[in-house]
């Protein structure tokens, strides 16, 4: 009798955590966000902050800076993940020939997923530092200068617009797209030689072993990199509180602003509804994606 409940016994603490530090903090959160929220003037009146209910996530949704903030993450997800998708691929397809040194490149490639967000962040500050001109440019703008290539100068992340997120984004690529080569690569080893010879006595060059052979195999792998990356970046705060700042509104994201939402503007049903607004959207890309490996192996039992 013990050993059929032995297993049961051994998971019980990890449920019991993730009951009460996961799911009991979302419920929490969650009843936070319907919350009201008010704070005394000096004359003595009363402020609404947050009116509680529906109200806080209307009120939310319908605050420019909020909306802002979803079009800056739109684009810095669309940059971060089609950037790190692409060079993880390239460098894969590059290292899956066997070039001398593999195992040197390797490390360089994923060396960067090793720092944190912070400390690259803090670096890329200085890279990307927006002073333009013999005077004030460094980092890349002054390499651009010395390169004989001043027009190319940019005030990168400080300028409104997509721009700005998508210059931010470029940390992030420069950081996990090793991560998505070492996936790529893993699985253009699980492909036997088998296969491509087979491709090549059927007359197929070398892009169509690739497009039709090797590539349709690798689908699995591609999208699990891309729900692990997108959600990643829609979660991003230390990178972009590391070189923008906690209060930058022009490279405001839900996470950053969640932080001004909480701590500066003492808010914290309407930090909790931009919680619980971004908790729903990592939802809607991961749950899909956990529904459908769940369904694949069903299949192939």
């Amino acid at each position: 009798m013990f050993k059929k409940w032995q297993g049961l016994l051994l998971v019980t603490p990890s449920i019991l955590l993730v009951v009460v530090f996961v799911y009991g903090l979302i419920g929490q959160n969650i009843a936070t966000s319907f919350e009201r929220s008010s704070t005394k003037t000096f004359a003595g009146n009363e402020r609404v902050v947050a009116p509680g209910g529906f109200e806080n996530y209307t009120s939310l949704l319908a605050d420019q800076r909020y909306q802002d903030s979803l079009w800056n993450l739109l684009v810095l997800t669309a940059v971060f993940v089609g950037g790190t998708m692409l060079f993880g691929l390239i460098w894969a397809i590059l290292l899956e020939k066997g070039v001398k040194g593999e195992g040197f490149f390797r490390s360089v490639y994923l060396f960067p997923m090793a720092v944190s967000f912070i400390a690259s962040g803090t670096v890329w500050k200085w890279l990307l530092s927006p002073g333009i001109g013999d005077n004030q440019a460094i980092g890349l703008n002054r390499l651009l200068i010395m390169m004989g290539m001043p027009e190319l100068q940019s005030r990168w992340w400080s300028d409104p617009g997509a721009f700005s997120m998508a210059a931010m984004a470029m940390p992030a690529v420069w950081q996990l797209s090793g991560y998505v080569m070492a996936l790529f690569l893993a699985g253009f080893r699980g492909i036997s030689e088998d296969q491509r010879e087979a491709a090549r006595m059927d007359g197929a060059g070398e892009w169509q072993i690739y497009r039709h052979v090797l590539f349709p195999q690798l689908s699995p792998i591609a999208l699990s990199a891309l729900i692990i990356i997108g959600h990643m970046s829609m979660k991003t705060f230390d990178l972009i509180y590391a070189i923008a700042g906690q209060n930058n509104v022009v490279a405001d994201v839900p996470a950053t602003l969640m932080w001004v939402q909480l701590f500066q503007q003492k808010n914290a049903p309407q930090a909790a509804a931009n919680a619980t607004i971004l908790l729903l959207i990592v939802a809607l890309v991961v749950i899909p994606y956990l529904v459908y490996t769940n369904k694949t192996e069903k299949d192939m039992r």
